[in-house]
């Protein structure tokens, strides 16, 4: 699918959050000022959070409360160690994910582990700053409540 500006990402996550449910995992991988953030905007006001939404790049994690809580996470600055799932172990965010929607940013690779069922969600941002993403669904119903939007 293709967003056009940075509203109509938002929008579409919206949209994804009226399937999204506690317990979710959500992979976002794009370059960076693909539109991760901005996705993650919309999910968290479909989802009713409070507060606003900004990268958690540089405090990995952020959650923010609602009646479905989102756990905003951002592993860019752990692709570099020597162990980034040793240090994505470390955040304990399956502490969380019953409760939650956990959405990652830069997590491919390194916390698939966390959920046997998630959504890859893939942006990349073309020379006219319109935005392109693919729906990767991964085991469970995801393929189902994808058809739903």
């Amino acid at each position: 699918m293709k967003l056009d500006t940075v509203e109509e990402t938002r929008a579409f996550g919206r949209r994804l959050a009226a399937v999204l449910r506690a317990g979710d995992l959500v992979l976002l991988t794009g370059p960076l000022g693909a539109g991760k953030t901005a996705l993650v905007q919309g999910i968290g006001a479909g989802l009713g959070v409070q507060g606003p939404i900004t990268s958690p790049t540089f405090v990995i994690a952020r959650l923010h409360r609602g009646p479905v809580p989102l756990v905003h996470a951002d592993a860019y600055r752990l692709g570099d160690r020597p162990d980034p799932r040793a240090e994505i172990d470390d955040l304990d965010l399956d502490a969380s994910a019953d409760d939650a929607v956990t959405v990652i940013e830069w997590g491919a690779g390194m916390v698939e582990q966390l959920n046997d069922e998630y959504l890859q969600i893939r942006i990349d941002r073309l020379d006219d700053d319109t935005r392109v993403v693919e729906l990767v669904p991964h085991g469970g119903d995801w393929a189902h409540r994808l058809e739903t939007m």
